[in-house]
């Protein structure tokens, strides 16, 4: 999750995470990389949790919407 936060705030972002909990995880930033502020990183965790929760729902209901098309066609 820390990977993905750091990709939605840079994209080309070049880094290395060791550990799970942004608080204690070691950043290595490499190849020139500007280093992004953990508070940063933290403060988009939450932007990035929901959009995967919204990602796995727009999957869930597209299943449905296909399902349901076929029963209307019998």
């Amino acid at each position: 999750m820390i990977q993905k936060a750091i990709f939605k705030i840079n994209p080309n972002a070049v880094v290395t995470v060791r550990g799970t909990d942004i608080d204690t995880c070691e950043l290595e930033w490499q190849e020139e990389t500007t280093p992004i502020s953990k508070e940063d990183i933290k403060a988009m965790i939450p932007v990035v949790e929901q959009e995967i929760k919204d990602a796995e729902q727009a999957a869930i209901d597209k299943k449905a919407s296909g399902k349901q098309k076929l029963k209307d066609l019998g």
